[in-house]
C-alpha cells in the first residue's frame, strides 16, 4: 500500500482541493503549492512549510504515481497536478473526502459531508457514508472508522495513506443506550455537525449572492443593526 508522510500528504490533499475550487489557477506551481499547504483555514494542524519542504514532497509524490509535473512552453515554472483518481482508482466523491481527511484528519460523518461538498456534490449524509464506505472497502482501505472523540458520541474516519499526519485522541466510551442515538441511528453531535455545516453553507451562498448583485451582506448588516440597537438602549 502507498504510504505518505504527513507533507506529503498535506500538499497531495492542496492538489485534489484547489483542482476542483480554483480550477482556473490548475495545475500549481511550487509556489501556489505551498501558499496552499500553509494555509490557516480549513487545515488541521496549521503548517509552516517551505518551497523546498513541499517541491520534495510533491517530487516524492511523482514517484508514488500520485502527481505528475506539467510543463508548459514559454514558461520557466513547473507545475504539478494530481493522479489521484487514476493511481488510487477513486471516484470524484471518494477523492473529495479523501482530501478532507488529509487536510484536517479524523472527521464526522457531519463535518465531512459539509467541508467535501464544496469539491464535489454531497447531498445528504448518506452520500458522505457512501463515499466513506467506499474508500474502506478498497482493496487496500484508504480509510477507517475510528472511535468517537472524548466527550462526542459522533462516529469519527480517518484516512489511512498517512497514519502519521494526524495523531487520535484517545476514545470516548462508544454510547449504548437508546436515548445516545436517535432514530436510523445517527448521533446528536452529528446531526448538530451537519446543520452547523448546512447554516455555514448557506450563509457562505447568501453572501455570494449579496455580491454579486452589489448589495451588502445581510447577515452583517443585521448584526450590526443589533449591535446598534443594544447600545442605544437604555440600562435598566
Amino acid at each position: 500500500m502507498i504510504q505518505l508522510t504527513p507533507t506529503e500528504a498535506r500538499v497531495l490533499g492542496v492538489l485534489i482541493e484547489k483542482s476542483t475550487t480554483t480550477p482556473e489557477q490548475y495545475p500549481l506551481s511550487t509556489n501556489a503549492l505551498t501558499n496552499g499547504a500553509n494555509q490557516k483555514n480549513n487545515r488541521d494542524p496549521v503548517l509552516s512549510l517551505t518551497e523546498d519542504e513541499v517541491f520534495d514532497a510533491v517530487e516524492r509524490l511523482r514517484e508514488k504515481q500520485l502527481a505528475v509535473r506539467v510543463d508548459t512552453v514559454g514558461s520557466r515554472v513547473h507545475k504539478y497536478k494530481h493522479t489521484a483518481g487514476e493511481t488510487l482508482r477513486c471516484r470524484a466523491g471518494e477523492l473529495a473526502v479523501l482530501a478532507e481527511l488529509l487536510l484536517r484528519g479524523p472527521q464526522t460523518l457531519g463535518e465531512l459531508r459539509g467541508r467535501a461538498a464544496r469539491m464535489s456534490p454531497l447531498n445528504t449524509l448518506d452520500d458522505a457514508k457512501t463515499m466513506i464506505r467506499a474508500l474502506a472497502e478498497h482493496a487496500e482501505p484508504l480509510a477507517k472508522e475510528i472511535p468517537p472523540a472524548p466527550g462526542s458520541r459522533a462516529e469519527r474516519f480517518i484516512q489511512l495513506l498517512a497514519p502519521d499526519a494526524h495523531p487520535i485522541d484517545a476514545a470516548a466510551p462508544v454510547p449504548t443506550s437508546s436515548a445516545a442515538v436517535s432514530p436510523g441511528g445517527r448521533g446528536l453531535a452529528d446531526r448538530v455537525a451537519a446543520l452547523e455545516s448546512e447554516v455555514a453553507m448557506l450563509r457562505s451562498a447568501l453572501q455570494r449572492l449579496a455580491a454579486a448583485v452589489g448589495e451588502p451582506d445581510p447577515l452583517e448588516s443585521a448584526a450590526n443593526s443589533g449591535i446598534a440597537a443594544n447600545a442605544a438602549a437604555p440600562a435598566e
